[in-house]
């Protein structure tokens, strides 16, 4: 039986699994006498400060909702039990999401953006609910609620009216998140299609304790090459709870609570309403189910029906799907990702791959688009060829739309402009590649349609769509607003930010883009929300006045640092220091990095550096930063590429760029005067765990490490992680030389390792710290292993996130802060 009860006793609720080594940071104890530890002030406090409000805009763009957030949930919440099945973890006790990965709100306002008017919405005492969705005509705003256990539980839809400011409640717990907290508003906005449980489910299966006979799995000479998963099926009796918790009804409900049924029961993984409502797109699994791959690549039918249900078309009937190429462009063969036409009445589009679904084929055409129009019984029609993968489709009107296309192995990215109205052909209107951030032209802006469809936004003269970015460069951050050219792809900002600020468009607040919301911070100023001209001297005006949650960080300063690497690469990070920090009086001081590897096939574009001086920065969770009010110094971020360049794998050569980058940030900050070269930490969370391990492993230039999350083993990983496509027999020696559990016996330093007891990371199984934990104590090392219960890969819990800060200041002060100077190398002979 996979489902897993978290619920504990009272004193076990308190208590925090560990494995020890005996270290001078604590006495040898059993696990059961350590309990959950708080961080010295301030971080206590910053943690339990409420969090700033989220907001969301209208599709009208009239108003503008102001959403409160709750804060971190308890130990007991996150113990709920859940079960683990296909891939998915659900709270049984509202067939919902986990309180690990549910991100509550718990209050509504409505302001008009015109007037700046603030209206609540009386919510009923301690109300929280998920996916707030706007209606198409922006005049009314659906929800889900938690339903209290008093009421028999579930997630209830409840919908608040903007004119009214009040709520109401639409149904009873009757709504299965199972596979999303998801519904969708009909086109003409006077309902809603929700996944329901069936009327009729009754009671949930209950396991025979005896074994009806062993779990056989085989193969037959097909190749299968599967990443690892966590969650999977793993007998029959998970096959019956997944039946049972993730069959949903069909269910459409007016806005006056009247609730009708459509077609039958199914385990759906999607239900889109065509933009006309006159038909659904269902994807239905089925039979046979698999205990080596999650859900998601079951077989699936895909079938167009009638808004009321009666079957119109079957698309497709996809088997298992459990031999893909370990590439990260393999596909499936046959139909995917089937949706409907914006901006048409009922016409399907889909991609299939002309390659087999395998990038190492060689190959002109890798996908073709194919669309469809209702009534679906011609022969489909040919959109256009692409010689990389289909990435996603803008519609626009009748004559055009954009099609963006990528290829993982080059990082090559094309944006294509077609005239759906001439398939066939298109227009390459931009070509670059992907992780270039000085010459990202930016996304393009699209309007709600009176269906409730987003197309694209055109510019008054139809000549050119608008488009907001990021503008990166080295000078920093300065998001913008542009038209982008649908002649030759050119961009031209029409309003940027600028210093001081990081202000970052929302949305266009008129259809013709004379006016824009933004959301505006810099380095003193907490993010809000204004309203401004695109052009023009106009002053913005504020919509918002959230305060600064956190001023107890008012003071910490920061600065871009820019440093070269030993073969010429540019790297940078932010440098922290501490509120009140003096070089000249205070001098060196220890010091924090903190980083996370990322993967390139350009040096130049791995050179690129962005200044984030105006950005406001608050930490919260379990970050690294907060050990800036404990007097250390921090490098965050500081760049680790690996870079393969003409051709060659980057991890071929891993841990020497790894190592060459970290003795450059090392050297930066030393001579910056800002650390002392022996009193330096590094960590990092998940493949920045991975780095710390190999760094400890292969230098000497930090004193400690801090390991989050992290995987140590890649042959654990055999057919794949992070960036790296190959397997473990296409690269057994790069497999072996990039885990530092082979080296263990060179790692020298004291290391913390942390890991949440149920990481569903596809990567960093626990297993992963718990067997890099035992080589290291075999190999008399100074290490100290932390599993903190009930915890996935992040980690939620406010007694979880206040412990795993009090671990990291306490290791650091111990091995960091208050060292003793390290005994000098002997010369050599």
């Amino acid at each position: 039986m996979r489902i897993e009860i978290l619920w504990r006793t009272a004193t076990a609720l308190t208590a925090l699994s560990v494995v020890l080594t005996l270290s001078p940071l604590t006495p040898a104890v059993r696990a059961a006498d350590v309990t959950y530890q708080t961080p010295p002030a301030p971080i206590g406090q910053i943690l339990d400060a409420a969090p700033t409000p989220s907001v969301m805009v209208s599709p009208e763009r009239k108003t503008m909702a102001q959403l409160g957030r709750e804060n971190l949930p308890s130990i007991a919440a996150v113990s709920e039990p859940i079960l683990r099945l296909g891939g998915y973890r659900i709270n049984p006790r509202n067939n919902g999401p986990i309180e690990a990965r549910a991100a509550w709100l718990n209050r509504l306002a409505f302001e008009d953006v015109s007037t700046g008017t603030v209206r609540e919405v009386a919510l009923p005492a301690g109300t929280r609910f998920l996916s707030p969705r706007w209606s198409p005509d922006g005049v009314k705003l659906a929800f889900l609620a938690d339903a209290p256990r008093n009421s028999g539980g579930g997630l209830e839809l409840w919908v608040a009216d903007v004119k009214t400011a009040t709520a109401k409640k639409l149904t009873s717990g009757i709504v299965n998140a199972a596979f999303s907290p998801s519904f969708d508003w009909l086109s003409d906005g006077q309902g809603i299609l929700v996944p329901a449980i069936p009327a009729r489910r009754g009671a949930p299966p209950v396991a025979d304790p005896a074994p009806a006979g062993p779990i056989v799995q085989e193969s037959k000479g097909r190749t299968a090459a599967i990443r690892t998963y966590q969650d999977l099926l793993g007998n029959a009796h998970d096959e019956v709870l997944f039946d049972y918790y993730f069959t949903s009804q069909i269910t459409r409900v007016s806005l006056n609570g009247d609730v009708t049924t459509i077609g039958d029961p199914g385990i759906l993984t999607s239900v889109a309403v065509s933009p006309d409502g006159k038909y659904l797109l269902t994807s239905r699994l089925k039979r046979p189910y698999s205990y080596l791959v999650p859900a998601s690549r079951f077989p699936t039918e895909i079938a167009v029906s009638t808004i009321e249900g009666q079957p119109v078309k079957g698309l497709a009937d996809r088997p298992l799907i459990d031999n893909l190429p370990a590439a990260f462009d393999a596909v499936p063969t046959g139909m995917r990702a089937v949706s409907w036409r914006a901006d048409a009445p009922a016409t399907l589009v889909w991609a299939e791959a002309q390659d087999g679904g395998n990038p190492r084929t060689k190959a002109v055409v890798r996908d073709s688009l194919f669309t469809l129009a209702a009534p679906f019984g011609g022969a489909p029609e040919k959109l256009i060829d692409l010689d990389q993968r289909y990435a996603g489709l803008d519609w626009g009107r009748a004559d055009t739309a954009l099609v963006t296309s990528r290829w993982f192995d080059t990082r090559k990215e094309k944006r294509i402009v077609i005239d759906p109205s001439q398939p066939g052909a298109g227009r390459v209107l931009i070509e670059r590649n992907y992780q270039d951030r000085y010459n990202d032209p930016g996304d393009v802006v699209t309007r709600r349609t009176a269906e409730g469809e987003d197309v694209l936004h055109f510019t008054p003269d139809g000549k050119s769509v608008f488009v907001t970015g990021a503008g990166a460069s080295a000078k920093g951050e300065f998001p913008f607003v542009g038209r982008m050219s649908l002649a030759d792809g050119k961009v031209t900002r029409l309003w940027q930010a600028e210093a001081p600020y990081y202000e970052a468009p929302v949305a266009l607040a008129d259809a013709a883009g004379k006016t824009v919301i933004t959301r505006r911070e810099s380095k003193d100023d907490a993010p809000n929300y204004f309203v401004r001209p695109v052009k023009g001297g106009a002053k913005a005006r504020a919509l918002t006045q959230f305060p600064d949650r956190a001023p107890q960080f008012a003071g910490v300063t920061k600065q871009t640092l820019t440093y070269t690497r030993a073969d010429g690469v540019t790297l940078s990070g932010t440098l922290y220091l501490p509120a009140g920090y003096n070089k000249a009086k205070d001098g060196p001081l220890p010091l924090l990095m903190w980083a996370y590897p990322e993967e390139f096939t350009d040096a130049t574009v791995a050179s690129q550096t962005v200044d984030s001086g105006n950005r406001f920065t608050r930490p919260g969770g379990a970050s690294h930063l907060f050990l800036l009010t404990q007097g250390y110094a921090v490098l965050d971020g500081p760049s680790m590429p690996i870079i393969g360049k003409d051709g060659a794998e980057p991890n071929d050569t891993y841990v020497e760029q790894l190592t060459a980058s970290a003795r450059a940030a090392v050297d930066a900050v030393v001579a910056l005067g800002v650390a002392d070269r022996d009193r330096i930490a590094v960590g990092g969370h998940s493949y920045g765990a991975f780095m710390t391990a190999n760094l400890l492993a292969h230098t000497d230039l930090f004193r400690t490490g801090i390991a989050r999350s992290g995987a140590y083993n890649r042959t654990l990983t055999p057919f794949g992680f992070q960036s790296e496509q190959r397997t473990y027999w296409e690269a057994t020696d790069t497999y072996t030389k990039m885990s530092p559990f082979t080296y263990v016996r060179q790692v020298n330093e004291p290391i913390l390792l942390i890991h949440g007891e149920v990481d569903d990371n596809s990567g960093t199984f626990p297993i992963q710290s718990e067997r890099f934990y035992a080589a290291l104590k075999g190999a008399g090392a100074n290490v100290r292993y932390v599993v903190l219960p009930n915890e996935a890969h992040s980690y939620r819990a406010r007694e979880s996130t206040l412990h795993t800060l009090w671990e990291m200041t306490q290791w650091l002060d111990t091995y960091v802060k208050n060292a003793p100077p390290r005994k000098a190398e002997p010369a050599a002979q």
